[in-house]
């Protein structure tokens, strides 16, 4: 991993706040990537060892610190950050914090504006990949994988700590904040690319633009008054400061900003809101894309890439939610977007709606596949095949170009299995016409999916499946596995009768070849969603 850090006076006016600019003085290329723990997000402070001067919760607001001369609690002096007591034992305190939005940690500010003589001396992060709703005592729990992301490094006390992080590209839920040994940090803001989870991509009309899908705005020409991340935000924006705005630019315009969609895929519907925008919005505004290739390459698609334009530069309303769909082009393929509003003013929202092509959904298959921590991957391969050595391997040989490479890596890592390997993958499928075991939900889902042609078949096919599985155990002492995908349950019993015929040397290469063809449908259903 490599690392780098910088600290700095970070300008009172967020750079969201109306009326800054930019940044407001912060730098690192990472602070441009959405706050995976932003509070609108869902971001949250979960848990803190202690929290006895000041609270927890103040690390995510959105809002600077503040500092209010003369004003105390029955605890002592108020603070605006997250403070705990001084430490007479040994360790160090820590706080967990849920992500809003799962993903790849970039950069962090550890903030300790305003705690002069009782900031820590020095902080380290960890990361972890829980499924499903984790409580407490699940996440500091033995079962808990948490990875170093930041080692203990250094903190300046009235400061914003800026800390870039390189060499990882592990998903994340959660962090784990330690501060050594004790002290106080105002603010907590964590960078990086949203890796979401994938169900959004089966529900066929989805928003490509939305940043809990994984849409980025990725660059634009200005942003004086308002930041371009906030088009994208989910819900209505809450006040004029909650939206894309330029500064009078005294020419013809246009202004633009410049879209990565979720994954490639086609727009049918846009929507634009002004909403808040009501003596600054702008006059018209128009919209092209774009087909990059690779969402997850070169992203910086700007004046010299050829755009083809899906809505003609159309007429805008203050304060409206404006709805184009017959002004819309559709059927073009589009990895990027740009969006032009002239001459220049505000926007709220802007929601991109469409479908995600087969290409779309295999590269973003891929790229969260990738991005798995290890025991996260081996637990999801493990559902395509059930050999822990096979799992292991292929995990390891991440990253993978697409699904060809993929399908490539594991056929040869299958092929130097052993017979033990084997059946160890065999013995991890329930018998034709039986369910998976409990706990296996994917395998079980699938499973379902591909014996549709045995649970449909007649009973008396369903019984001679029965007794006849029972009589294939005994004779090679292992289940009999079969391709089940598209076969009725006519075919699996004709094939069961022919293969107890086989001598076991025959069998066992027989069974592996189904293996391997179930292998390559399930990694398929895996990265295809």
């Amino acid at each position: 991993m490599t690392l780098s850090v910088h600290s700095q006076v970070q300008a009172d006016g967020a750079h969201e706040a109306h009326g800054s600019s930019g940044l407001g003085g912060l730098s690192g290329e990472f602070t441009d990537r959405v706050d995976l723990a932003a509070e609108r997000l869902g971001g949250a402070v979960i848990h803190a060892n202690d929290e006895f001067f000041a609270e927890k919760d103040n690390l995510l607001k959105p809002s600077p610190p503040v500092f209010i001369e003369g004003k105390y609690t029955d605890r002592g002096k108020w603070m605006d950050g997250w403070e705990t007591r001084r430490r007479r034992t040994s360790g160090h305190d820590f706080c967990i914090v849920r992500l809003g939005l799962p993903g790849v940690v970039h950069g962090v500010d550890v903030d300790t504006r305003f705690f002069k003589g009782n900031y820590p001396e020095a902080c380290s992060l960890e990361g972890c990949a829980a499924s499903g709703h984790a409580n407490i005592e699940e996440l500091l729990g033995t079962g808990t994988n948490w990875v170093e992301i930041l080692p203990r490094s250094p903190l300046l006390g009235d400061r914003s700590n800026l800390f870039a992080m390189g060499g990882q590209a592990q998903r994340f839920t959660h962090l784990r904040l330690n501060i050594f040994p004790d002290g106080g940090v105002a603010r907590l803001r964590i960078w990086g690319e949203v890796v979401p989870e994938l169900r959004w991509l089966r529900a066929g009309e989805a928003d490509l633009a939305a940043v809990e899908n994984g849409g980025r705005v990725i660059t634009c020409n200005d942003m004086f008054f308002g930041a371009r991340h906030n088009l994208i935000q989910p819900g209505r924006g809450i006040n004029m400061g909650d939206g894309w705005e330029t500064r009078r630019s005294r020419r013809p315009g246009p202004d633009w900003v410049v879209l990565r969609l979720a994954a490639h895929g086609t727009i049918h519907r846009i929507e634009v809101e002004t909403t808040h925008f009501k003596g600054n919005a702008p006059e018209s505004c128009s919209l092209g894309v774009c087909d990059g290739g690779d969402p997850f390459g070169p992203e910086l698609l700007t004046s010299g890439t050829p755009y083809t334009e899906i809505l003609p530069r159309t007429r805008l309303l203050p304060h409206t939610r404006h709805v184009f769909e017959a002004e819309v082009r559709p059927g073009v393929p589009a990895t990027h977007a740009r969006f032009c509003i002239f001459p220049d003013g505000g926007v709220s929202r802007l929601r991109l709606f469409g479908e995600v092509s087969e290409k779309g959904r295999e590269e973003v298959g891929i790229g969260r596949l990738n991005r798995l921590g290890a025991t996260e991957a081996e637990a999801a391969l493990r559902a395509c095949c059930g050999a822990t050595r096979w799992t292991r391997k292929v995990a390891a040989a991440r990253p993978f170009r697409d699904l060809e490479d993929l399908l490539s890596r594991a056929g040869a890592e299958y092929r130097h299995l052993s017979r033990e390997d084997c059946l160890e993958a065999f013995a991890a499928h329930p018998r034709i016409g039986e369910r998976q075991p409990a706990g296996e939900a994917v395998a079980s889902h699938w499973a379902t999916q591909e014996q549709a042609g045995a649970t449909a078949a007649a009973a008396e096919i369903k019984e001679a499946l029965a007794r006849l599985n029972v009589e294939y155990e005994d004779r090679f002492g292992y289940i009999y596995i079969v391709c089940a995908t598209g076969r009725s349950g006519e075919e699996m019993l004709a094939l069961l009768k022919q293969r107890l015929g086989h001598s076991p040397e025959v069998e066992l290469p027989v069974a592996a070849e189904e293996q391997r063809r179930i292998m390559d449908l399930r990694l398929t259903k895996l990265v295809r969603v």
